[in-house]
């Protein structure tokens, strides 16, 4: 016998939980606060819609860090292999790049979402748009701001996917975290993930703003990151940095090597050589080849620079970037916190509120740019759309008992 679902949010993990339900056999409506569907999703396609990435499992599981273990069943259920065969299914031929992200060839996330959206329809996928949920009512009535006015529902199973608390203007503005608190579910506290850095830069940095940092290794805390970052008038951007946010938010410095392919010992030699007539700037761009961009930053950090080759090049090997701090929440690429596991089932269903499931990035995991955050809101919402559908198949014989 079939349920009625009620999915809120229409990101990547709400759609998914409503595929699932859908292709169970459930009548299914998702609700939306915005007046178009999955619009985190179409902005982070317009450089490159990066699905995935083809690792092998225990590597890319380990990329979820401390929630791996949490992680791991949705992952081994719905993992890269099946994200490629999900977008091709929907008509986008996908290629594999030199780091192993998996792209649709188009690059662009707009055919992918309409190729998803017809077929959701297809099934028969209600959507509201412009549903803004306001929590529970004293029922336990799914409250809603509609274009209409205020509206309860009151379905056999909900799924929410409602994001972080990261890009407000595109829908996740983590403004669900109190009607849980109110209703006395626990939430972790959001903290910015993915997220580029504020530096004061002094003027003579400013020729160099929107030039890259390339070859070079970054460390903070007891993680180290090899890519690459830019110079923005704010600080510092760029995949580089986006793994290194777990330590940098809680305090350790950033840490940067201008020159990972060789050792102190080799940069001491180096810069042990005879100048002559050279200045320093030409010495150094010589001797180690670092780019005007790369100089000015040790300059920025490490002046006046020391005499002595060793210790200079410890300051090459080893340039703290003192007072760097992360960008806010809200220009962060995603978020940490959420709802903590330990307040869900296996199924994700809060232990607490029999019937309702969570998905998505509303869950307390995080993951670095790379494919990892795509797939596990996918992941996550086929998941929870499943074990709803069972729930909501189940419901009739429950009543029964009762």
């Amino acid at each position: 016998m079939t349920g009625r679902a009620l999915v809120i949010g229409g990101g990547p993990a709400g759609l998914m939980a409503a595929d699932a339900l859908l292709s169970a056999g459930h009548a299914v409506t998702l609700a939306e606060a915005k007046p178009s569907l999955a619009r985190k999703l179409l902005m982070a396609g317009k450089s490159g819609l990066n699905l995935t990435r083809m690792e092998e499992p225990a590597r890319f599981l380990a990329a979820y860090g401390a929630a791996a273990p949490d992680m791991a069943p949705m992952i081994s259920a719905f993992g890269p292999g099946d994200v490629s065969a999900w977008a091709e299914g929907l008509g986008q031929k996908t290629f594999t790049g030199s780091t192993l992200r998996l792209f649709p060839e188009v690059m662009k996330a707009s055919p992918l979402l309409r190729a998803w959206l017809a077929r959701l329809d297809g099934m028969g996928l209600k959507v509201r748009t412009r549903w803004r949920w306001l929590g529970w009512d004293k029922d336990g009535g799914l409250c809603f701001d509609t274009p209409e006015g205020k509206q309860s529902e009151h379905p056999d199973v909900t799924v929410l996917a409602l994001g972080g608390a990261s890009w407000a203007r595109l829908g996740s503005d983590g403004v669900w975290a109190g009607h849980f608190r109110q209703a006395g579910l626990p939430v972790t506290p959001f903290a910015p993930s993915n997220a580029g850095l504020a530096v004061d830069w002094s003027d003579h940095m400013k020729r160099h703003f929107g030039e890259p940092l390339k070859n070079i290794s970054l460390t903070a805390g007891d993680r180290t990151n090899r890519g690459e970052v830019v110079i923005s008038a704010r600080g510092l951007e760029g995949g580089g940095i986006y793994p290194l946010t777990p330590a940098l938010r809680v305090g350790h410095p950033l840490r940067i090597d201008l020159k990972p392919d060789m050792d102190i010992p080799t940069l001491t030699a180096r810069l042990s050589r005879p100048r002559g007539k050279q200045s320093r700037a030409n010495a150094l761009r010589k001797a180690l080849g670092l780019t005007p961009a790369a100089q000015a930053l040790l300059m920025e950090f490490a002046r006046p620079l020391p005499d002595d080759p060793q210790a200079l090049a410890r300051n090459v090997k080893s340039l703290e970037l003192r007072g760097a701090r992360p960008r806010p929440m809200d220009e962060a690429i995603s978020t940490a916190g959420g709802v903590p596991f330990a307040a869900l089932d296996s199924g994700l269903m809060l232990r607490d509120l029999p019937g309702t499931f969570c998905a998505g990035e509303m869950l307390d995991w995080e993951a670095p740019t790379g494919g990892y955050l795509l797939t596990g809101c996918l992941a996550t919402g086929l998941w929870a759309g499943r074990h709803a559908a069972e729930w909501a198949t189940a419901k009739p014989a429950r009543d029964q008992d009762r």
